[in-house]
C-alpha cells in the first residue's frame, strides 16, 4: 500500500497505481479524453465555501491552521470519502491528484487527505 500525492496534470507513470482526482472542482474545458485519472471524489476535495475563503473570493484568505481545521471538519462528517479511498488503497497504490496549481502539497489538502486515509487503513482489521 502506498499513497502518492500529485496534479492532475502530472504525466502518468507506471508507479501512480489507481488515479483518484481529489478536487471540488472538474479541471474546466478538459475533454474527458484527456482525463490523467481513473476516478472523481469531488467530496473528498474542501467544500465550495471552504475552498472560497481559502483564496479569498469573500474576503481576506484564511490561514493554513484555521483551513486545515476545518478541512479535516469536513472530512469527520463524511467518512465514507476516507473509507472508500483506504479501500482502494488497501488493494494497490493510489495517487490523490489535485489542481495543477497546486504545487506545494503542504499547502494541499491532498497531504491532510493522505493521513486521514492512512489513519483509516491502520484501524482496518485486516490491516
Amino acid at each position: 500500500m502506498s499513497i502518492r500525492l500529485k496534479r492532475w496534470d502530472d504525466p502518468r507513470s507506471p508507479s501512480d497505481g489507481y488515479r483518484v482526482l481529489v478536487c471540488r472542482y472538474r479541471p474546466r474545458a478538459l475533454p474527458k479524453s484527456r482525463e490523467t485519472w481513473d476516478m472523481w471524489i469531488a467530496d473528498a476535495g474542501p467544500s465550495r465555501e471552504l475552498h472560497a475563503d481559502y483564496y479569498g473570493k469573500h474576503g481576506p484568505p484564511i490561514g493554513m491552521a484555521e483551513y486545515k481545521r476545518r478541512y479535516l471538519a469536513e472530512m469527520r462528517s463524511r467518512p465514507e470519502v476516507v473509507e472508500r479511498l483506504a479501500a482502494l488503497a488497501a488493494r494497490g497504490t493510489i495517487s490523490l491528484l489535485c489542481s495543477s496549481r497546486c504545487e506545494d502539497p503542504a499547502l494541499c489538502h491532498r497531504t491532510l487527505l493522505k493521513a486521514l486515509v492512512k489513519d483509516e487503513l491502520k484501524r482496518r482489521p485486516d490491516a
